[in-house]
């Protein structure tokens, strides 16, 4: 990948606002060194970038590893919605590979009844589990998740990849809903995500076997955006091209997608159109982004958030 300048979390919190510094504390939350999870941003800090930080385990989920994630995208989530920034987020995982999913070895050794209520049990006003969080967290970011996947992307790996909005993934990688190996289920929003993106058919017979796919075959299911050389350095493309374009206009995509891609009906799809559409026409960034079709160059604004009652529950 192509070297480009980062901003680390512990080297550059100097540069942030004090409250900035206090949500970014959040990543070193666990005493664990080095941490689970890593968080850089380039200089203009619009692109994050979160790297899985497990290398030695193939970046297998702990529980450590599962509240890191969160916290990670908790704080990004803060970020993004205070100070509004954050254009994009890129996710990759250290290593050889991107993640194999359960660390059933560390798990066994915990208290296996404490563990699974730790990882099942939601707070009544939740949507997600902790298990389910780490994957559907990153949908609910108002900014797109770009994915990159390398080595091996398994089992609870392949749920949070699939929370992402793009997956590139190198020509090596390969891919698999493997729980049917430890007799479980994906639970980790696979039953969000996957509907998204395959045919029921699709989805049961690679969940009922664990099969495991190429990078081209899954590209082919759908469950892959492109296969590519350089996965990473792609995502860093993909990242910038998207900071170039209006950040009202991004965040009203992906949200306008998310409530609309499956479950809605025709009415409903057609409503969110025009709800998002209005709301966009005439704005500031609409009116720079159209401009800029003619050679003009004025600033974007920061990204306006939904009212609060146009927000998903």
């Amino acid at each position: 990948m192509a070297s480009w300048p980062l901003l680390s979390l512990r080297t550059g919190m100097r540069t942030r606002p004090l409250s900035y510094c206090q949500v970014l504390s959040r990543y070193s939350s666990t005493s664990l060194s080095p941490p689970r999870v890593e968080t850089t941003f380039n200089d203009a800090g619009t692109i994050a970038h979160v790297q899985l930080n497990r290398p030695d385990k193939r970046n297998a989920l702990d529980l450590s590893m599962f509240h890191a994630i969160r916290d990670a995208a908790n704080a990004l989530k803060t970020e993004s919605l205070q100070n509004k920034k954050l254009r994009a987020v890129i996710l990759s995982g250290k290593g050889k590979a991107f993640c194999t999913g359960l660390d059933i070895g560390s798990m066994m050794n915990l208290n296996v009844m404490q563990t699974s209520k730790e990882l099942l049990q939601k707070p009544n006003d939740a949507v997600a589990n902790l298990a389910q969080d780490v994957a559907y967290i990153w949908r609910d970011l108002p900014v797109p998740v770009i994915c990159s996947l390398h080595g091996m992307c398994f089992g609870g790996g392949m749920q949070i990849a699939l929370g992402a909005d793009m997956r590139y993934a190198s020509p090596d990688c390969k891919l698999a809903i493997m729980e049917a190996k430890w007799g479980l289920i994906p639970d980790m929003t696979a039953t969000v995500t996957l509907r998204e993106l395959v045919r029921i058919d699709i989805a049961k017979e690679l969940t009922m076997t664990g099969r495991i796919l190429s990078a081209q075959e899954a590209m082919e299911y759908g469950l892959v955006t492109r296969v590519v050389d350089d996965p990473l350095q792609e995502a860093q493309n993909m990242a910038e091209l998207i900071v170039q374009q209006s950040a009202d206009a991004v965040a009203a995509t992906k949200r306008m997608y998310q409530r609309t891609w499956v479950s809605a009906t025709e009415r409903e799809c057609l409503k969110a159109e025009t709800v998002e559409q209005t709301k966009l026409m005439a704005s500031w960034n609409q009116m720079v982004k159209a401009a800029s079709n003619f050679g003009w160059s004025l600033p974007y604004r920061k990204r306006k958030d939904a009212p609060s009652d146009d927000k998903e529950s």
